[in-house]
């Protein structure tokens, strides 16, 4: 009996190893790994152009969701710019990329500010808007921060916010978190999530 328990044992091992060497080598990312992660599933946003819009709608491509605010003096247009650049990087691939920003202040960003806003990025680049509650509801999804701070002079108000990157594989499911200012070195994870790792 215990001869058989061993002769078993080491055929699953064998089996093991052979599995080893066949099966592809496991994806190494330069930014940070959130595979497996239970937020930022979903969302339902009016987009730039005034179509209702999904995540689903996006299934093929991977898809980069910054959250941000057009009047945003340096974060959102430094992390839009630096999107538009990894996309260069990507070449023929670059059609593989959709870039979403979803707006924190949706009071301020109406429709008409977004297209003349995002899109001047790059004509790709997505823009996304909802009522109050609607971008309440997304960013307490996606775990984002985001608070109105009062202008000391009482002028417009500014937002204080997360600012990362996260990233979708082709299949939906969210894969990356993005640190700012590590945005310009996405071009290679973004080419092994197309290319299905």
């Amino acid at each position: 009996m215990m001869r058989r328990l061993f002769i078993l044992l080491c055929c699953l091992g064998a089996l093991a190893a052979c599995d080893t060497k066949t099966s592809a080598p496991k994806a190494s990312f330069a930014n940070t790994d959130i595979t497996g992660s239970d937020f930022g599933r979903e969302f339902s946003l009016t987009d730039h152009t005034g179509q209702r819009r999904t995540l689903a709608d996006y299934r093929g491509k991977v898809v980069a969701v910054f959250f941000g605010f057009a009047q945003c003096p340096d974060i959102c247009p430094t992390t839009l710019s630096d999107l538009a650049q990894v996309k260069q990087q990507l070449g023929a691939d670059g059609d593989k990329l959709q870039v979403l920003f979803i707006t924190v202040d949706p009071e301020r960003d109406t429709q008409e500010v977004l297209a003349g806003f995002v899109p001047a990025f790059d004509p790709s680049f997505g823009a996304l808007r909802g009522s109050k509650d609607e971008i309440e509801k997304v960013t307490k999804d996606f775990k984002v921060f985001a608070q109105k701070v009062a202008s000391k002079d009482g002028g417009a108000y500014t937002i204080d916010h997360t600012a990362a990157t996260y990233v979708y594989d082709p299949q939906g499911r969210i894969r990356l978190f993005v640190r700012h200012g590590q945005t310009i070195h996405l071009a290679e994870d973004i080419k092994q999530l197309a290319g299905g790792r």
